[in-house]
């Protein structure tokens, strides 16, 4: 289960089709599904015409974001309603695909949530090199992602500091938009959604991982970039879904495979 705190997703989306198992919803009445939310959505899980990372992953949408057209907007409260929620669900990964300030209750929330076994993954910003810290990416508990191009060049507006992790595709990637439709999207907040991904398929091969394991799992096989070794730009360079996923192939498979 892969909890994603964003705006509405269209789960009648046909690459969506019984991939959302359960809602929560932090507003009243009934907003339209959300290009932010649906996009996050299918880069994770679809399996129609797109394949998401973890195509098998089943979705909680937790919506604490409107449906603004121009940029979801959240609050503090909606979003601490929203980990509460989760704390609860029997999610193991919680992707968090936006960015605000440094906010004493949410550390706190998000700090027991890892505590309590769950992968925390959140954007590093899209708000140039000399940005500062975006919260809730530069928490200790979260894995925070920035985005590469199809060059493994790094997204030109986003966050740069020592609280990025890993960096994942999140240039023009294709994926599903509110009423059937398609659409391409750029950011860390895609990257984010990859990433998430990447940890729900570590977590089906190995449910007895721990979050520290996963990050250190997504990092020490990441294909470094940039200088050498972990830097602020890439952290520990670009995931490797494949290498990561070797790192869980058992013993007993091993010698299954071999003969």
């Amino acid at each position: 289960l892969v909890a994603v705190i964003d705006s509405g997703i269209d789960a009648m989306h046909p690459e969506l089709q019984g991939v959302v198992v359960g809602r929560f919803d932090t507003f009243k009445g009934d907003l339209l599904p959300h290009r932010h939310g649906t996009a996050m959505a299918s880069a994770i899980a679809a399996h129609g015409r797109l394949l998401g990372v973890a195509p098998a992953a089943h979705i909680l949408a937790v919506r604490a974001f409107d449906a603004a057209a121009a940029g979801a907007h959240g609050t503090t409260a909606r979003i601490l309603d929203g980990l509460q929620w989760t704390a609860n669900s029997g999610a193991r990964v919680i992707n968090m695909s936006f960015t605000g300030p440094a906010d004493p209750e949410v550390h706190t929330m998000i700090a027991s949530l890892r505590q309590n076994g769950l992968v925390l993954v959140a954007a590093a910003g899209n708000d140039g090199p000399q940005a500062p810290a975006a919260y809730p990416a530069a928490y200790p508990e979260v894995i925070a992602v920035t985005a590469t191009d199809v060059d493994d060049k790094l997204l030109n507006v986003a966050n740069h500091g020592g609280y990025v992790a890993v960096a994942a595709p999140g240039v023009d990637i294709f994926v599903a938009a509110p009423g059937a439709g398609y659409d391409f999207t750029t950011g860390t907040s895609v990257a984010t959604a990859h990433v998430s991904g990447l940890a729900a398929l570590l977590i089906a091969r190995n449910p007895a991982l721990t979050p520290a394991a996963v990050q250190a799992i997504l990092m020490r096989t990441a294909k470094d970039l940039g200088p050498k070794g972990r830097d602020d730009e890439y952290g520990a360079g670009l995931v490797d879904a494949y290498e990561a996923l070797l790192t869980q192939v058992s013993a007993t498979a091993d010698r299954t495979l071999s003969h």
